[in-house]
């Protein structure tokens, strides 16, 4: 659909769904989510790829690079729905967060006791990706003996293959240890906001320190915070971002 809007020059390209548009975050996990007026195209990218189901990754990036304005609308009633756009279409004064995702099916490998040297992180990660399994957040972190513990995150579905390919690794290497943990999610908050204020993860890590909540892995990009939590604590911790950013009001 965007890609024909894209060729017939369209002013905007309407994609009508069961929802109202896109949300704050899962109205299933908080109920004072709100439908978002507008949107950039690159925090809708990175909502998207963290966890957001509402529209597909390609739609976005096609839209982005022919810069077709999108909109999500409900099929059962008539609301306006959420604007995606450039950014130079929003206005000046953007939220600092625009939206929590979230991905449920994720699981996290660990290799400790290798030895920290160049070419070490190609070695364990790239038969791995060979095998197509994707990796996603990578942490990597060294002892004073200088050995090296490299965590990665990948789909669950993709943790047993991924765990046998490890093992023989480690045996190459002389690792001291592979461990594997199913048990865990990504939460990611997204905002071009963050571009220009200062404090955000700090505000972030606070209000999961406060419930009690520990981040296991932690990354970054320009616009996006993900950290790895326990499974256990996905609705509290998306909970209180939402309240901690005020993405109700």
């Amino acid at each position: 659909a965007v890609a024909v809007a894209a060729a017939l020059h369209a002013d905007e390209c309407q994609i009508f769904t069961d929802v109202d548009g896109v949300y704050t975050t899962d109205p299933r996990v908080v109920a004072e989510a709100r439908c978002m007026t507008r949107i950039t195209f690159e925090e809708m990218l990175e909502l998207a790829s963290s966890g957001s189901k509402v529209l597909h990754t390609r739609a976005v990036e096609i839209a982005n690079k022919n810069q077709v304005s999108l909109r999500v609308l409900s099929s059962f009633n008539d609301v306006a729905g959420t604007l995606i756009t450039a950014e130079d279409n929003i206005m000046m004064e953007a939220p600092l967060i625009s939206g929590i995702a979230f991905t449920r099916d994720e699981a996290k490998l660990t290799l400790r006791g290798v030895k920290d040297q160049p070419g070490i992180a190609s070695s364990i990660l790239a038969p791995i990706s060979e095998a197509n399994i994707e990796i996603d957040v990578i942490v990597q972190n060294v002892a004073k003996d200088n050995s090296a513990t490299i965590t990665f995150t990948v789909h669950r579905n993709d943790l047993a293959r991924a765990s046998k390919l490890l093992e023989q690794i480690a045996a190459d290497l002389g690792a001291e240890e592979v461990a594997s943990d199913d048990r865990i999610v990504k939460v990611s908050i997204v905002g071009v906001g963050m571009r220009s204020h200062a404090g955000v993860a700090a505000t972030m890590f606070e209000a999961l320190a406060a419930e009690g909540i520990n981040i296991q892995l932690i990354t970054t990009s320009e616009i996006k915070i993900t950290v790895v939590i326990e499974e256990r604590y996905l609705e509290l911790a998306v909970r209180s971002l939402h309240s901690a950013f005020g993405l109700e009001q």
